[in-house]
């Protein structure tokens, strides 16, 4: 060690700090917040970096796509309806702002259960003690009624036609039954074995994979039409992203021009799937994929704010 140098520095080459290229500025800053300020200048006073950046980035690209009539398709697991947003989705279908849903089974249970009785999300930990998770009688009879009659129609339209008739309570709290009602395809994802109907005597394998497989032919109708638009998912870390790359490669393989659309990942953990087969892989032809990491109740909120807020300047503009 006594014959190791310390390493002069003074043939370093530097440069001047004003030429060099940077990728923050002050007008990247954020601004100080203040007690009742608007919405609209809470989104400005946001720093222009990061996951800030790219929420606003991705409300300007819904909102044009919006504008220029391409789809914007919603994606969502459970969780999503679990947090309380179906009122905020609902909302956005009335504004005529989604084209379409894409679900997976487990969006059935709870959208149901909150149509019917106003409530849903057992305590799966204490009834898997004696069996009993999994096991209410109404949802049970519902969902697999649902996949009976959806075998020619598909298990959403199939779902939502049963609860819009209904003299549920809540039924104005489906998105299932306000999509029927508002003629939005809504397609369901299922992976038999993995949701709480499954179990139950009233199940049918064969009806639950008909109206299933129907679904998936009508969602790669809709990605077949995706150029121009936005694909947005939240809360669902393997089916879902799953079926949008299978759908993906079957329509590009028929012929279609897909190539040019915006993918959005929106969830509290970084997987795999998601980051791959929405975000990275299905964009590198065109267009872009955002990954937000965060909680749905606060990210998809914030969202729809600024979705609105970019659709108001434009109408003001």
């Amino acid at each position: 060690m006594e014959k190791i140098k310390p390493l002069d520095f003074q043939n370093l080459r530097t440069y001047s700090l004003f030429s060099r290229p940077s990728k923050v500025s002050v007008a990247d800053l954020g601004k100080p917040l203040r007690p009742g300020l608007s919405f609209r200048e809470f989104l400005k006073s946001l720093p222009r970096e990061l996951a800030a950046r790219d929420l606003l980035e991705i409300a300007q690209a819904v909102a044009q796509a919006i504008r220029e009539k391409r789809l914007v398709i919603w994606a969502f697991g459970a969780h999503v309806i679990k947090v309380g947003l179906s009122p905020l989705l609902i909302d956005l279908m009335e504004r005529g702002l989604i084209s379409a849903l894409m679900v997976n089974g487990a969006c059935m249970v709870h959208d149901a259960e909150l149509a019917m009785a106003g409530i849903t999300s057992e305590d799966v930990a204490e009834a898997l003690k004696d069996g009993s998770f999994g096991a209410a009688r109404e949802t049970g009879e519902l969902l697999n009624r649902a996949a009976q009659e959806g075998r020619q129609v598909g298990l959403g339209f199939s779902l939502g036609k049963l609860i819009s008739e209904s003299n549920f309570r809540y039924r104005h709290l489906s998105l299932f039954a306000r999509a029927y009602e508002l003629k939005i395809p809504v397609t369901v994802h299922v992976a038999l074995g993995t949701d709480i109907v499954h179990i139950h005597p009233s199940a049918d394998g064969a009806a639950i994979g008909e109206a299933s497989f129907y679904d998936f032919r009508l969602f790669c109708r809709l990605v077949s039409e995706l150029d121009g638009g936005v694909f947005f998912l939240a809360g669902s870390a393997v089916i879902l992203p799953e079926v949008f790359l299978k759908a993906l490669t079957v329509v590009r393989n028929i012929g279609y021009k897909v190539e040019r659309f915006v993918t959005v990942n929106f969830d509290f953990m970084r997987h795999y799937r998601p980051l791959t087969n929405v975000v990275s892989r299905p964009t590198m032809t065109g267009g872009r994929g955002y990954h937000i990491t965060g909680h749905h109740e606060l990210l998809i909120p914030l969202l729809i704010g600024a979705l609105l807020e970019e659709l108001t300047d434009e109408v003001e503009a």
